[in-house]
């Protein structure tokens, strides 16, 4: 090439030679992904953002305040040990630490993400004082309500595998954590003095292990602590936060960075510094509840650090203490937290997007949802105490009727194998207690919100062919034990009222149950949740060659229909005002045995008429949700439910009007779906409309940037909006709408890639509306696509418009409806 060059002026040569640079590209694009990204990233840059790349992106505070009960601190993913600050604020501390004004009660160990209800975990608090006043100990505050300190301003720092914070009394904390150990970092003043509060104090730190909890739920329990080493270790029993039963913690706690000068322990306001153990190891006195626990008096630290390492164990303090030992042996800090953040890279890499002309707080919303997405359930793997089982263990399944919408779904293929060992152990749970969990933490089971909703997790992992180490069969008996063994307590597992379920074809509001006993409410929920349960198992039957249970459980699937009261409006009252409403009529109601229809008001449950009347103490007929939200349930069956509603136009009214008149709320999983019902009815547009209303309105980068309370689930939904597709739960259906991004790319389990790339994309998005498609080089017409997609890849080129188009529009383009197209579900 090189002769034929050389009496090209120089110009030429140059213009010539980029063309074929330009070329070479084109060609290493058609032929693989994966080369041409590497030759585009060195011409001009990584256009394409992943692993370590975007872990700055990550806020662990967002969702922190009102309500979101998220777990910013230091963790894994699906990690048991999770270090955080825990503040003194109860009704907010659900997950330890909240971005307010509270103070800190001490630093915890073992906590969940997001949930509502009481307080989780948060065990075995440590604190640091600087010094105690007058050099004694006995000045020292040793109970959470009296320890507590506030936090210094603008101080507090979290990111993946790391969070720190200032607190007023001179000590900056510092947090890391491997699978089963917490590894602190105390960082003193230099000076000999130091200031801890009111109080100057020499320095001379005490370090304190509470064995309370964020609930205060301790009874029993042990403490003790070595006077020549400073190890301190114990144990309590506790309650779980939204269950029944109890659980038992182990810790233990080795220190570095100065001899020790003191060690004792403490009970409620009073320490000692004689006895080193309390309770069964060592003592015949049984700790009382409240504070209580051990503590070590350093010398001046001389490195002014003090080094903190907590080993945690469900099995005993033996094995707590091998886990700190093997996970972090030299209680180095720096490099914890940098296999810390290996391991959130290489989880959080699976996904490439093209981050060109993003907002920043729209990379940190989308990349912190994804991360939320992965903090629970958490492996328990080896620390499962109740049974003996070479099975994955999981537990922090906080609850499944949350996660199942969009966080299992999200996890088949961002982490098909952990969701594989999810499902896993979720099978051995069945097969030792005898049914699937609906809920379940700290090795007990949670109270179930509707139906039984661990059989749509099992649906969709079979229909999106997860394989590796599941037993289906096994799958298959523990989805109709739920479906039809009724438990004598279905308050915390399976379904009740099942004989009426299958006489009546609902559960009546008057509903009598001889066989269990459970909450004798949410009639209406329970009726669609117990209707798309079936269907899950019928897919399932299906796909295990079983037709007759298949048509059996399809039948089911139908009862939703029962409680469809065509006459009912939409009509309320509030207080002495006039009655309200629209003019919308024809909702699912409560019914009684004999086929009466009685009234629930239709926006019951809603941020519009007395929304927080029906959580699980409820007297009324549908859970966290109202008549108006239940009616759009019916994902096996749209096509139904659309005729049932009016035909298209008028369930294309009706869905916008629950978007616009603030009916929805957005905090509560089951209004996901919804977001992109529009699909059905033929207007897909409108599902990528009221996407760019959520996000960034509710969904965002600020510390109040989500709706409600995570589960996970909301971190999951914000990560499908962005990627442009929303799963329908137990099937093998993702509704489509344009990305947030200009491209999307994923990786599959065979090895490819999965792209998205919108076509005329702008970062104003105003044009948010698909006008056409071509998968894999051909038009593409389909509003939805299947999961093969996401397990074999390919390239989905969507091009978009300022206005609404007709993709997706065709009947034979709208996603698949039992009715009407069963056989693509």
């Amino acid at each position: 090439m090189a002769p034929l060059l050389a009496g090209v002026p120089r110009v030429r040569r140059m213009l010539l030679l980029g063309v074929l640079l330009a070329t070479s590209c084109i060609l290493l694009t058609l032929k693989s992904p994966a080369s041409s990204r590497k030759v585009f990233t060195a011409l001009v840059g990584a256009r394409f953002n992943t692993g370590e790349g975007v872990l700055k992106y990550v806020n662990p505070l967002i969702g922190t305040v009102n309500g979101g009960h998220v777990f910013p601190g230091a963790t894994l993913p699906y990690g048991m040990a999770k270090a955080v600050a825990d503040v003194n604020n109860w009704g907010e501390t659900a997950a330890g630490f909240v971005s307010d004004d509270s103070k800190i009660a001490g630093f915890s160990h073992l906590h969940d993400s997001g949930t509502g209800g009481s307080p989780s975990l948060g065990n075995f608090p440590i604190f640091l004082h600087p010094g105690c006043p007058e050099d004694d100990f006995q000045q020292c505050q040793y109970t959470r309500a009296s320890r507590a300190v506030d936090r210094v301003n603008d101080t507090t720092e979290a990111r993946p595998g790391y969070f720190s914070i200032g607190l007023n009394n001179s000590i900056r904390a510092e947090m890391t954590a491997t699978k089963h150990t917490t590894l602190y970092r105390f960082n003193l003043p230099a000076a000999s003095q130091v200031q801890s509060k009111e109080d100057v104090v020499l320095n001379r730190p005490l370090l304190l292990v509470d064995l309370s909890d964020l609930a205060n739920s301790r009874y029993g329990g042990n403490v003790q602590v070595d006077p020549e080493t400073g190890r301190i270790s114990g144990n309590g029993t506790f309650n779980p936060s939204f269950g029944r039963g109890k659980y038992t913690a182990h810790f233990c706690a080795d220190f570095r960075g100065a001899a020790i000068w003191k060690t004792g322990t403490f009970l409620d306001v009073k320490a000692n510094d004689t006895v080193k153990a309390l309770g069964d190891v060592g003592s015949d006195f049984r700790i009382p509840s409240g504070s209580a626990g051990a503590w070590v008096q350093f010398d001046r630290a001389a490195k002014n650090r003090i080094t903190a390492r907590v080993g945690l164990s469900f099995i005993s303090v033996d094995q707590a203490c091998r886990n700190a030992e093997e996970e972090i042996p030299f209680f180095e800090f720096d490099r914890t937290l940098k296999d810390a953040e290996k391991a959130w890279a290489e989880k959080l890499s699976v996904i490439e997007v093209d981050h060109s002309g993003l907002d920043v707080d729209l990379l940190q919303t989308f990349w912190s949802g994804l991360y939320r997405a992965l903090l629970s359930p958490q492996d328990y793997t080896g620390e499962n105490y109740l049974w003996n089982s070479t099975e994955p263990y999981f537990d922090s399944f906080y609850c499944i009727w949350d996660s199942f919408r969009a966080q299992h779904p999200l996890l088949s293929i961002v982490d098909p194998q952990e969701q594989t060992r999810m499902v896993r152990a979720l099978l051995d749970i069945y097969k030792h207690e005898g049914y699937l969990p609906d809920c379940r933490m700290s090795f007990t089971p949670g109270y179930t919100q509707g139906g039984s909703n661990a059989d749509v997790v099992l649906a969709d992992a079979f229909v999106k062919g997860l394989k590796e180490g599941i037993d289906w069969d096994l799958a298959y008996e523990a989805v109709i034990t739920d479906a039809e063994v009724e438990p004598k307590d279905w308050t915390s597992v399976g379904r009740g009222g099942i004989e009426s379920w299958k006489s009546y074809g609902y559960i009546p509001q008057d509903d009598e149950d001889n066989n269990g006993t459970g909450p004798m409410t949410r009639s209406i929920s329970r009726t669609v949740e117990y209707a798309y349960e079936d269907f899950s198992i019928a897919l399932m039957a299906r796909g295990l060659g079983k037709p007759i249970e298949e048509k059996k459980y399809l039948e089911r699937s139908r009862n939703w229909k029962n409680l469809f009261n065509p006459e009912q409006e939409d009509q309320y009252r509030i207080n002495d005002d006039p009655v309200t409403g629209s003019s919308f009529k024809g909702f699912l109601q409560p019914r009684l045995r004999n086929g009466t229809f009685t009234s629930q008001t239709p926006r019951l449950c809603s941020p519009i008429y007395e929304q927080h009347v029906c959580y699980f103490d409820t007297q009324y007929e549908t859970y966290e949700g109202s008549p108006w939200l239940y009616t759009f349930y019916v994902p096996q069956d749209m096509a139904s439910l659309i005729t049932t509603l009016g035909g298209k136009e008028a369930f294309i009214e009706r869905l916008s009007y629950f978007h616009s008149s603030g009916i929805i709320y957005m905090g509560n999983e089951q209004s996901f779906l919804p977001t992109f019902q529009f699909h059905y009815g033929g207007r897909p547009g409108l599902s990528s409309y009221w996407v760019h209303q959520y996000i960034p309105d509710q969904f965002n980068a600020s510390v109040n940037g989500i709706p409600g309370n995570d589960d996970c689930a909301m971190g999951a939904f914000t990560t499908f909006a962005f990627m442009g597709f929303f799963p329908v739960a137990g099937q093998n259906v993702y509704l489509l709408t344009p990305p947030l991004f200009r491209e999307v790319r994923l990786k599959t389990p065979t090895g490819n890639y999965a792209i998205i790339r919108n076509i005329g994309f702008d970062a104003r998005y105003e044009n948010i509306y698909v006008q056409s498609a071509r998968l894999n080089g051909k038009p593409y017409t389909k509003s939805w696509i299947a999961h093969d997609f996401f397990y074999n890849g390919g390239l989905l080129e969507l091009t978009l418009g300022k206005e609404e188009s007709t993709w997706g529009t065709r009947d034979d383009d709208l996603p698949p409806s039992m009715s009407t197209s069963y056989q693509d579900m």
